[in-house]
């Protein structure tokens, strides 16, 4: 009787491990494709954040034991153990899933192969080696990532492939247009700023393709060029994005600029880049590969960019821009209103004029100068950008404003670094009203993300009322010692699990006159 019974119960744990192992494998293929599908910073993340799935070694531990015990009592008790582990194990997917993703994982056709290999070796397995469904889904449950990577490995020769076809093609489309500029743009921060400002001020000149969103790797390039280049594009602003060194000279090689913007450059992705100084020579792959005589615009605020400029000096233009520096295009007498911010944009032959934007912050005004000296230097006349920069719409996420009655939001949320926050807390300290920041802390700078979370909190007690952190004390801890090591006051200091609680705490925040609620930094679901 026990047996029958232990077989039901088995069938019973079976389905509810494969319910189990869909939605794991859901989560565990989203946080793959946001690693890039490598397999490195995927493992990397997996050992990094445990916690997120530790309720998998319950699952391996009670699995092994129904594998190893054959006392039947036993493994009637351990049936329903498993069944009822299994849902809550379901529960907490469908939360991740369901609650705590804000990038959705995207059914590619690279995803769709990947599953279709998992599959495969699944049933190989079940066929050949062990036909017992009970025990490949449980292994394949507690062994996910592995599986994962184990396959993706597999899939390499076929993924190497397709990608090379894509590549030539858009080599080969590239080569059928010559008419078309390259500009290349990339910077550890405001490369996707500077490229929908600049495409603002140039599109009523010239026909204009630009990478779309943030498609700023090899694959999104050669993408944006096989979908969207047309025989009438005159200019095409090429976002270079980059995580390792070499990432943009692999771009560069097989679309060589003629033209490239480095907007900023600083400590970004230091997990995956290491150093700073591997920062700065992969960003200025870029102004290594623009032919000789060619232009290389440079932020001359940025202390990296302003050192390496001599080493060009002679061989191809160098174009600085700055705001701080007065080198180059630079802007001056900037004043924030209640629409924007005004400021004088001055050239390096002398000639001045006064421009209104609807963006705000220290950065969008050189960035704004950046694109100006761009579209001057594509021959448009300086007198006639005032009206394309007036139009130049705020990029989501990026200091955008939003009004909420008598709240506004400035949402600058999209990828926190070192120096834009510092520059958010001191452009919301500009606002005459409460003034709250809201946010979960920096990430993906290696072993100096302590200290420049606490550098963090320094900046915001000297600009803030309230400070409100979000999430995970190993981001915000830093933060809020850094804040009250500066004589903020801690009874002004909160935090909260999640944003929704954060923000409901910043609404009810009473004060005199307009409040001001900062957003900065939205960590990815891979945090």
């Amino acid at each position: 009787m026990l047996i029958t019974i232990y077989q039901v119960l088995e069938w019973i744990e079976t389905g509810f491990l494969m319910v189990t192992l869909f939605l794991g494998l859901h989560y565990n293929l989203q946080m793959f494709q946001q690693n890039g599908y490598k397999n490195g910073e995927y493992f990397s993340w997996g050992t990094k954040n445990f916690d997120r799935q530790r309720f998998l070694m319950p699952t391996a531990v009670i699995f092994l034991l129904q594998y190893w015990v054959k006392v039947p009592v036993v493994q009637l008790i351990l049936a329903i153990v498993m069944i009822i582990w299994s849902i809550a194990m379901i529960m907490a997917y469908s939360l991740y899933w369901k609650t705590e993703t804000k990038k959705k994982l995207v059914v590619t056709a690279r995803v769709k192969r990947l599953i279709t290999t998992l599959v495969i070796i699944y049933v190989v397995f079940l066929v050949i080696l062990y036909r017992d469904p009970w025990f490949w889904t449980g292994f394949y449950l507690f062994a996910m990532q592995e599986i994962i990577i184990f396959c993706n490995v597999i899939n390499h020769p076929i993924e190497a492939g397709i990608n090379k076809h894509y590549i030539h093609d858009a080599q080969r489309i590239i080569r059928a247009n010559p008419q078309i500029k390259i500009i290349g743009i990339t910077g550890s921060y405001g490369k996707t700023s500077m490229k929908y400002y600049l495409n603002t001020l140039l599109k009523d000149y010239y026909d204009v393709l630009i990478t779309p969103g943030n498609f700023n790797t090899t694959l999104g390039v050669v993408r944006t060029i096989r979908e969207h280049l047309k025989p009438s594009n005159q200019i095409f602003l090429c976002e270079m994005g980059a995580r390792h060194v070499h990432d943009i000279k692999e771009i560069c090689d097989l679309f060589p600029p003629q033209e490239g913007i480095i907007t900023s450059i600083g400590p970004q992705h230091l997990e995956t880049f290491h150093t700073q100084e591997n920062i700065v020579n992969t960003k200025f792959e870029l102004a290594d590969a623009v032919p000789y005589g060619g232009r290389i615009y440079l932020n001359a605020d940025n202390e990296f960019e302003l050192k390496r400029a001599s080493e060009y000096t002679g061989k191809r233009k160098i174009v600085f821009y700055s705001y701080k520096t007065n080198k180059g295009y630079h802007a001056s007498e900037v004043r924030l209103t209640t629409l924007g911010t005004e400021f004088t944009l001055t050239t390096p032959n002398g000639e001045t004029a006064r421009f209104t934007m609807r963006l705000i912050g220290e950065h969008n005004v050189i960035n704004v100068c950046g694109a100006i000296a761009v579209a001057v230097e594509q021959g448009i006349p300086l007198e006639k950008l005032r009206v394309p920069v007036r139009r130049i719409e705020p990029v989501p996420h990026r200091l955008q404003m939003i009004q909420r009655g008598e709240v506004t939001i400035i949402d600058d949320a999209y990828n926190s670094n070192p120096a834009g926050s510092k520059a958010a807390v001191e452009t919301l300290h500009m606002f005459d009203g409460t003034r709250i920041l809201v946010t979960p802390g920096m990430v993906e700078l290696g072993d100096k993300e302590v200290d420049y979370n606490y550098k963090f909190g320094t900046y915001a007690a000297a600009n803030c009322d309230y400070i409100l952190l979000v999430g995970r004390l190993s981001h915000t801890d830093p933060i809020k010692k850094g804040a009250l090591d500066s004589g903020f006051p801690e009874s002004k200091v909160r935090s909260f699990e999640d944003l929704e609680d954060a923000m409901n705490c910043a609404y009810g925040i009473s004060g005199e006159g307009h409040k001001y609620i900062l957003l900065e930094n939205d960590l990815p679901d891979a945090y």
